[in-house]
């Protein structure tokens, strides 16, 4: 696209759709580096598509979006486009930028077959608030429509939900390590909030990456301190992060939904997941997932679906 091209284009808009499509940041910034007016002074034309980019910019982001949940660090939206997430507080930018870092290293390095269990980053962004300047990151991902998270899953249910129902869960979630581990991706949040299923397709989606290590080993970035009494003594410790730790907790989560008391094979099951020693601690989600289809066989027999719905 030429400059003269973006000026046409800018001058026929009359709303914000028409110049932002599925990628409204990089539309935006493609638009303001091709008629700002350091790059044509005394260009009046150029300088009047600017200003009028700058507007409907303003209300694309201001008007296209509507709250949908408030989570650790960032607000969430809900727009055209799929959730954008964005950090309320600019100091938590970095966050930001490694749960992009990590859904873009899922996504490339992944094993394709289940890139369902991780949300697709459409886009990640930086937003200027136009009163003070300051940026803070945001990310796009994709709507995850009829999924809930184990959070509302367990208010739903106060005493628990059956070891049967939370099998297909554990399975799920196991896998969704698995491929993250594979890929070289360490969650380090797996919390009731960040795991998202579909009740009644038996789905999940591990949500919010912001914790998550993806370089060579180190310390999480920070824990989610409402749930600090969940994470392992090492995680706290400021070790470096390792996949047992999103066993650790992917199994506190499970064993939290399940009402009590928790079938004995099972309890010795999770127990083994989340000892406190990260040395003996399981680190191997595919291998675990095998061992937990062996067990599950011989509780409940072979495997069938079990519909599953929230209540009325």
């Amino acid at each position: 696209m030429t400059t003269e091209q973006a000026i046409t284009l800018i001058e026929a808009a009359r709303q914000p759709r028409d110049l932002f499509d599925r990628e409204p940041g990089r539309s935006y910034r493609r638009l303001a580096r091709l008629t700002h007016p350091d790059a044509h002074p005394g260009d009046h034309r150029a300088a009047a598509a600017f200003a009028k980019l700058a507007t409907l910019w303003q209300r694309q982001q201001a008007g296209a979006r509507m709250l949908i949940a408030a989570g650790d660090i960032a607000n969430l939206y809900r727009t055209r486009y799929g959730v954008l997430k964005l950090a309320r507080d600019p100091a938590d930018n970095d966050l930001m930028a490694r749960e992009a870092t990590a859904l873009t290293q899922l996504h490339t390095r992944g094993d394709k077959r289940y890139l369902a269990y991780v949300p697709q980053l459409i886009e990640a962004q930086r937003q200027q608030d136009p009163g003070s300047g300051i940026q803070r990151r945001a990310n796009l991902t994709g709507w995850l429509d009829g999924f809930r998270s184990l959070a509302e899953i367990r208010a739903a249910f106060p005493g628990g939900i059956d070891s049967r129902d939370a099998a297909w869960i554990w399975r799920r979630l196991l896998v969704a390590v698995g491929v993250a581990h594979r890929a070289g991706v360490i969650h380090g949040a797996i919390l009731p909030e960040h795991v998202m299923i579909h009740p009644a397709e038996h789905g999940l989606t591990l949500v919010d990456w912001c914790y998550s290590v993806t370089g060579p080993a180190a310390p999480l970035p920070a824990i989610v301190q409402r749930y600090r009494d969940w994470y392992p003594p090492d995680a706290l410790a400021r070790q470096a992060a390792h996949p047992g730790l999103d066993i650790y907790l992917a199994t506190r989560c499970v064993t939290h939904l399940i009402g009590s008391p928790i079938p004995g094979p099972l309890a010795a099951f999770a127990t083994g997941c989340t000892l406190a020693n990260p040395r003996r601690l399981r680190q191997d989600a595919w291998r675990l997932l095998t061992e937990l289809d062996e067990l599950l066989e011989r509780l409940y027999g072979p495997r069938k679906f079990r519909p599953f719905a929230m209540p009325a």
